[in-house]
């Protein structure tokens, strides 16, 4: 079989001498502008069209979680995947455990009030402030896909009260589960802590807005680990001033790197991060990508694939 892979920035001979080792019968190359030579399966992130359009694929492998820039270029040039060609994502591939450290890092810290106490440090200030009640520290997840339960089992480990909202129901154990339009004011409302997760859609660009994070508890907080395009970031600062929002921890942006002057940076209630809170660990993603073709030769659908209409 024939493979070609394409990455902006991924050590290219590092990943092709890997998928190597995983498939020694495969051909695999590195795409280059001009390259219209067979391929069974295309490696892609940011592809561009001309490396798709007109091929015959049995599959393409986004490298990574998210799939909105290929989504992208697919609505501005529907004809870039050839109809019926599947498209998959990296489902978790060491993704999750690495949202649970950060969730779990940015809730403990808020509740035991350990970024309270680092700004009384830096103002010499010594005073014991009251703990909050973890019957009352509810979590809210936006997403109940698999890295979306995967924070949920990490926190639920902690004790917290867990719920999470999807489109869909889910059954998720010890996880209390909304879903639909008709159920997210409910689930806002029983949220002291907000984390997103939701994958990039036109439905969910600008979901983290003024009138969304006013329908939290009093004082809550906000994890984004989505996409930047889910937070309308005039509106965080709207809500911070006005007391609906306490902290925020945030890893993406709408640009980035996030631009130098902006507040973000300066705002001593907003934790920042560069678009890191999980990463595509190599070993992982191969084995998972190694796999997933065996399945196809066979004729078998691996998991991981994407609806392209709903956009996940």
């Amino acid at each position: 079989m024939d493979i070609i892979f394409y990455h902006p920035s991924f050590n290219t001979e590092k990943w092709i001498a890997g998928l190597q080792q995983r498939l020694p019968q495969a051909r695999i190359r590195k795409w280059t502008a001009g390259d219209t030579a067979h391929a069974d399966y295309a490696l892609v992130r940011q592809p561009p069209v001309e490396m798709l359009q007109g091929r015959a694929l049995k599959g393409v492998f986004a490298l990574g979680a998210g799939v909105d820039d290929i989504l992208n270029q697919l609505r501005e040039h529907p004809h870039m995947l050839a109809e019926g060609v599947p498209l998959f994502r990296l489902e978790d591939t060491g993704m999750g455990r690495q949202m649970q450290e950060y969730a779990v890092w940015h809730v403990l810290g808020w509740f035991r009030r350990f970024n309270e106490y680092q700004q009384q440090k830096n103002e010499a200030v010594w005073q014991p402030l009251r703990n909050h009640s973890r019957d009352d520290f509810t979590i809210g997840i936006l997403g109940a896909g698999v890295l979306g339960s995967s924070v949920a089992e990490s926190l639920r480990f902690w004790g917290f009260p867990v719920r999470c909202w999807s489109r869909s129901p889910k059954d998720l154990p010890g996880v209390t589960s909304f879903h639909g339009e008709a159920q997210l004011d409910d689930f806002l409302a029983g949220s002291k802590v907000l984390i997103n997760l939701l994958p990039n859609t036109p439905q969910t660009v600008g979901i983290l807005n003024r009138k969304l994070l006013g329908k939290l508890k009093p004082q809550a907080y906000l994890i984004n680990l989505a996409r930047g395009a889910h937070l309308v970031e005039d509106d965080l600062l709207a809500a911070i001033e006005a007391g609906e929002i306490k902290a925020a921890a945030l890893d993406v942006f709408v640009q980035e790197p996030l631009a130098q002057q902006h507040p973000f940076w300066a705002h001593p209630a907003i934790a920042i991060t560069p678009h890191n809170a999980a990463v595509t660990l190599p070993e992982e993603a191969m084995d998972y990508i190694a796999d997933a073709i065996r399945l196809r030769e066979t004729g078998a659908m691996p998991s991981g694939l994407v609806d392209v209409v709903r956009g996940y």
